[in-house]
């Protein structure tokens, strides 16, 4: 019913209408993961996907860097029309290996924000353990899939050392051991990849922390640590500047507002959460909106979130919200 909804929504012309009335808003879309084709159960996008993603993005809006977007912001009365920013998180090689080719094809740039440590090899994100341990066959009922966003909520709450004994303790429950490299799709790219991405100058790398804490779980000199230790990381092996970072999971309740002045004091001119939105003239540079992009993100949803018929949708029911909790 929703889907055949959504339909007429497009055949009357309100996706275009949509997409006119927000042309000075800006886009800023939030990736994770890559595959080559759809496997029903990942929340990887698909080549194809992503292909058919981006051929719509060049017929209807322009696509910028990010680094284009902040100066815009900063500096322009007024954004450029119908711009679009393409951004994927953590760092995984599974961009490089399935994006990076379709961004070269139609010649389209994109911010990746990796996890320094991840590159390094320190250790693999503690996020895809999880979802390692929901893969397993003998699996506990808290990584059930009803269940498994509760689980990651908790452990976004503890500090990073009592969440990853945690993770490790669900791990000794189901009597399996986290392997100490990741598997394939979980792997990361390598300092040689971030440089050939890099200098094709479709690519710019961002930080997205030494370790993916979260930040309102860590004291004021963790915090730090994280943001000006990865970008040193970064740009010690890139030669490049690191001038963007974004914030591990990225919801309101995952930083405070004093990190977003350490954010600016650590030299990154810009930073990116996951809350839903868009971009207009005086929005800041450092809590810039996204709209999130997934494997379960269908083409004609994926209109819908780009041309702004869900921006409308979100505003108009927030009104609504707000009516009624006066009468």
């Amino acid at each position: 019913m929703k889907r055949l909804a959504l339909k007429v929504l497009e055949s009357s012309g309100l996706f275009a209408l949509a997409r006119n009335t927000s042309a000075r808003m800006a886009r800023i879309l939030m990736y994770h993961n890559f595959a080559l084709a759809e496997d029903g159960q990942s929340g990887a996008v698909s080549v194809e996907a992503a292909r058919q993603q981006l051929a719509y993005l060049r017929r209807h809006f322009q696509v910028v860097s990010l680094t284009h977007l902040v100066e815009q912001l900063k500096t322009a009365e007024r954004l450029d029309s119908r711009m679009v920013v393409l951004t994927v998180d953590d760092g995984r090689r599974n961009f490089y290996e399935f994006l990076f080719p379709v961004l070269q094809e139609f010649q389209i740039p994109a911010t990746f924000f990796v996890v320094s440590s991840f590159i390094r090899r320190e250790d693999w994100l503690w996020t895809d353990k999880v979802l390692w341990l929901a893969e397993q066959p003998l699996t506990v009922e808290e990584l059930h899939p009803h269940r498994i966003e509760h689980f990651f909520e908790k452990m976004n709450r503890l500090r990073p050392e009592r969440r990853n004994a945690y993770i490790d303790s669900t791990a000794e429950r189901m009597r399996v051991s986290i392997p100490r490299d990741p598997p394939p799709k979980y792997a990361p790219c390598s300092w040689a990849e971030l440089r050939r991405m890099a200098d094709s100058g479709l690519v710019e790398i961002g930080s997205h922390s030494v370790t993916h804490p979260i930040f309102s779980s860590l004291s004021d000199e963790e915090t730090w640590t994280e943001l000006a230790t990865s970008r040193a990381h970064i740009e010690s092996e890139l030669g490049r500047k690191v001038e963007s970072f974004c914030f591990p999971n990225g919801k309101p309740v995952d930083y405070l507002p004093r990190h977003l002045d350490q954010v600016q004091r650590a030299g990154y001119c810009s930073a990116v959460l996951t809350d839903f939105g868009m971009s207009c003239r005086g929005s800041s540079s450092y809590t810039l909106s996204r709209i999130g992009v997934s494997g379960q993100t269908d083409f004609l949803s994926f209109r819908k979130y780009v041309d702004g018929v869900e921006y409308y949708q979100t505003k108009v029911r927030a009104a609504g919200f707000r009516r009624a909790r006066t009468w």
